[in-house]
């Protein structure tokens, strides 16, 4: 197993990655200690260089982050904390330190489009905000979700039979936000989803 392995200040390099989306949300540094009390809490620590002591992200802000991994790289010198957020990661307010692109241009790959709308179905039935039309539908209940699933699934089917792509792809897009709102009322999370069909594309392969 590869040990990590602290520069001469003693420090590390610290990747902070959504767990679900996964976006880079900032680079930062962590101590030994500050890595331990990571492994312990399952909480953000880490040094801050400028002021020379342990900090743990949030403690004042309130944008802590759950830690659900860490990994480290072939020559163990540097980390990735795959983290669930609770706010913004940059002290601008913004999700991620990287938001400013200055060449090219930054796009998300479907994975990350799906991940992105689960989470955010995720924090609309927290929050209920009034008007919001997730919230119309988590109030309305399983019976009503299924049924805007039905009529979407419908909806796509008679698209495809009018060879008619721009009403397909709509469509498609109607029925995929209604069905993670279903596995968000069924407390299904859309990695499971994921992880299912890893493990069929894996038995497949391997036949």
């Amino acid at each position: 197993m590869t040990t990590i392995q602290y520069d001469q200040n003693g420090l590390i390099p610290v990747i902070i990655q959504h767990a679900k989306t996964k976006e880079v949300l900032t680079l930062a540094y962590a101590n030994k200690e500050a890595v331990q009390k990571t492994m312990t809490t399952n909480e953000t620590w880490l040094y801050s260089r400028s002021r020379s002591e342990l900090w743990n992200k949030g403690a004042t802000s309130g944008n802590t982050q759950k830690v659900t991994a860490i990994r480290l790289d072939c020559d163990g010198d540097s980390l990735i904390y795959e983290v669930i957020p609770n706010g913004p990661a940059c002290h601008t307010g913004q999700d991620s330190c990287f938001f400013e692109t200055i060449q090219g241009e930054h796009n998300k790959s479907p994975g990350d489009m799906f991940a992105h709308l689960s989470s955010l179905i995720e924090t609309r039935e927290k929050e209920m905000p009034e008007g919001a039309y997730t919230t119309y539908l988590f109030n309305e209940g399983v019976d009503k979700i299924c049924k805007k699933v039905g009529e979407e699934a419908s909806e796509v089917i008679i698209a495809a039979k009018n060879r008619d792509a721009k009403e397909l792809a709509m469509e498609t897009a109607d029925l995929f936000y209604h069905v993670l709102v279903l596995l968000q009322e069924q407390k299904v999370g859309i990695q499971q989803v994921v992880e299912v069909l890893k493990e069929r594309h894996t038995s497949k392969t391997n036949k």
